[in-house]
């Protein structure tokens, strides 16, 4: 195994799209963690529907439609004052505490960085921006260049296009332990940050590391390129 670059995934895995159930819980008391939950299930639901049946809508477009669904399921006066708060957040969702010190490590390794995302451009460049790491990454990838949301393998396929290496020689990072086995599926190098100590998918798949944040990736990373001159 040789790493060269690296992709990750953005929501989960460099923002926390659970930290805006802070917000979700001062506009509905009582419900902001359960809405930050079922938001996000909802749009990873909704990404999945629409790729199997061809009906691809941009990612801030079905954020947005999960978000309705959510609200009205638990039964929450959604205001267009309220959606807009929510999704203007959802467009800067902080990131976690280690990670731009992990990627400006990795970065002065001499290691190639990607994002590879099913956010659209739009949503990617303002999460980026807010989180500082505008110059860390050489590519912004997003699966809008083929309408077709992860795990299909054409979403997977464009850090190899864009690198110019063999998915093995890429390591795929993500938090979401459905993109990790889907990666591995693809033939990447993948590691799965599991920070909320969460059970493998049972999908007959392993990713080839795992650890509970980012700084385990870093270790990772230095044991299978060794230390920068």
């Amino acid at each position: 195994m040789t790493i060269q670059a690296i992709a990750f995934d953005a929501y989960g895995t460099l923002f926390d799209v659970y930290s805006i159930g802070a917000l979700a819980e001062r506009l509905f008391p009582g419900n902001g963690a359960q809405l930050a939950e079922l938001w996000r299930d909802k749009q990873i639901e909704y990404t999945r529907l629409r790729t199997m049946c061809s009906t691809y809508k941009p990612f801030w477009e079905v954020t947005q439609d999960a978000l309705v669904f959510s609200c009205r399921k638990l039964g929450l006066d959604l205001t267009l004052d309220a959606q807009n708060s929510l999704m203007g957040q959802y467009a800067k969702l902080q990131s976690f505490p280690e990670n731009l010190g992990v990627l400006r490590k990795l970065k002065d390794m001499g290691l190639k960085l990607a994002i590879l995302s099913n956010g659209n451009p739009q949503m990617l460049d303002s999460a980026v921006e807010a989180a500082g790491m505008r110059s860390i990454f050489h590519h912004i990838l997003s699966v809008d260049t083929v309408k077709k949301f992860k795990t299909a393998p054409e979403a997977y396929q464009l850090a190899p296009d864009v690198f110019g290496l063999s998915a093995r020689n890429i390591l795929f990072v993500s938090s979401n332990c459905w993109d990790a086995c889907g990666a591995s599926w693809f033939g990447y190098t993948t590691f799965w940050v599991n920070r909320a100590n969460a059970p493998l998918e049972e999908l007959g798949v392993t990713p080839d590391a795992t650890g509970s944040d980012m700084t385990s990736l870093l270790q990772f990373v230095k044991k299978h390129i060794g230390e920068p001159k």
